[in-house]
């Protein structure tokens, strides 16, 4: 923008304008439309990169996160840690900065060492006296840290180039705010003018800073959406605050992978990794139960094995109820078209109810063949072998497809004891120790596992 044009935008959702009006189009807010006027154009200093000087990474401590990171810590960078609230980010964010907060004693060269100049806490959410509580109750020693109970951009900026500490973490962002906007603090251009100012002091100063964000229903308005952009790191912690498993996915990542998950269980001294996920999610299961089926999804790179389970009732009204729990509603009244069409099950006077054991939330379509014996066996009242694993997507001709990354799936099955496998007929699987059961078709899965007196 030159320095003579003028360029209006709302103050609340950051809409811009040609000229003035009272009422922002955008979101429908009145008196939120403010001037912004250009600046004049001068040269910067542009400078070399020596590519022979490697980045040395700031280790957290804790492997999952690393691995999400990439190796750790990028000096410099700006990361976004976003989650719905009550979730364990700040729970997260005090257990890395616990073992990044002193040196650590043996640094490993290829991933970097801990951070010596300490950590600066910017507390906008609670005092530093209540956040000094959670630390107690989680077992976190507070040396090196210190806090900063500020919510105005201006002042963290100054404080943070005075003190020139070796990570900073903002908790929140929704609670910042700079006094050039007339806004209140949360807004879009709120966030967005406290984050780009953080922004530019992390490269300026190569302090790496970590951001916490609020996710809420309209995802927008909350800041994580608005600020995938600008970071460097996007990071969302995941899970049902009913259930003690998180998990930590990277969406996006400047300075390594995106396919990486970091698995945790939530306890009362804090959030715990999980080394093996299939033992979590599995801790429960039972065999020999009608409707009960177990698969592998992928989270990333890694496969989990989890529980499927299926529950077929009488429908007591004029039109049958379908439900799920961690499974897509849509995604299930397909497969029971499918099971009706394709497979010759009778399911239109039945409820059908679907549920992923461990409140696990997942699209892979890696369970469609799964989900639909679950339901087959729920409603034949036949339970699955013992140690068996379903793999596979069904398409609307009833058909069984291979999905992706199925090598890793089955060694995954294989490693834990799981030796029936039904799979794909396309499968070229000649592994030792495991039965391979090649379906073609729904029908055919249908047939093989004996399910046909309850067809039309």
């Amino acid at each position: 923008m030159s320095k003579d044009e003028v360029l209006f935008y709302c103050t609340f959702c950051d809409f811009q304008y040609s000229k003035w009006q009272g009422q922002c189009d955008e979101c429908g807010k009145w008196g939120t439309v403010s001037e912004l006027r250009g600046g004049e154009e001068v040269s910067a200093e542009v400078v070399s990169l020596d590519t022979s000087q490697d980045v040395r990474r700031v280790t957290t401590g804790i492997n999952e996160v690393d691995s999400v990171l990439g190796g750790g810590i990028v000096p410099g960078s700006l990361i976004l840690l976003a989650g719905d609230p009550g979730i364990g980010k700040s729970t997260l964010v005090l257990q890395m900065i616990e073992c990044v907060g002193d040196p650590h004693p043996n640094p490993l060269p290829s991933t970097g060492e801990g951070i010596k100049r300490g950590v600066l806490y910017v507390c906008g959410e609670e005092s530093p006296e209540q956040i000094g509580m959670r630390m107690r109750r989680l077992g976190v020693k507070d040396a090196n840290i210190q806090f900063l109970p500020e919510t105005r951009i201006s002042p963290i900026c100054g404080t943070i180039r005075s003190k020139n500490p070796g990570l900073v973490i903002v908790d929140s962002i929704q609670t910042i705010s700079d006094e050039q906007i007339q806004s209140e603090a949360g807004n879009v251009s709120q966030i967005r003018s406290s984050t780009g100012q953080l922004l530019k002091l992390a490269k300026e100063t190569n302090i790496p800073i970590i951001v916490i964000g609020h996710v809420t229903k309209e995802g927008v308005a909350a800041g994580p959406q608005a600020l995938a952009h600008m970071v460097d790191v996007v990071l969302y912690l995941e899970g049902d605050k009913l259930h003690q498993y998180r998990l930590l996915r990277g969406v996006k990542n400047r300075f390594g992978p995106t396919n990486q998950v970091g698995v945790f269980s939530m306890s009362d001294s804090g959030l715990k990794e999980v080394k093996n996920p299939s033992e979590l999610f599995l801790g429960e299961h039972r065999e020999k139960v009608p409707g009960s089926v177990v698969s592998v999804i992928m989270e990333g790179t890694r496969p989990f094995l989890i529980e499927i389970q299926a529950l077929t009732n009488k429908t007591s009204y004029g039109y049958p109820k379908r439900a799920t729990s961690g499974f897509d509603l849509s995604r299930l009244e397909l497969l029971i078209a499918v099971l009706g069409r394709r497979g010759g099950l009778k399911l239109d006077d039945q409820d059908v109810f679907l549920n992923i054991v461990g409140g696990l939330h997942t699209k892979d379509p890696a369970l469609d063949l799964a989900a639909c014996l679950a339901i087959a066996s729920s409603l034949s009242n036949q339970s699955m072998p013992n140690k068996s694993i379903v793999l596979g997507e069904v398409g609307l001709g009833g058909e069984v497809r291979l999905v992706a990354h199925f090598d890793g799936r089955v060694k995954e099955a294989a490693r834990l004891g799981f030796n029936v496998m039904y799979v794909p007929s396309e499968l070229d699987n000649k592994s030792q120790n495991t039965r391979i059961m090649p379906v073609k078709d729904i029908s055919n899965a249908l047939f093989v596992l004996g399910i046909n007196k309850l067809k039309k």
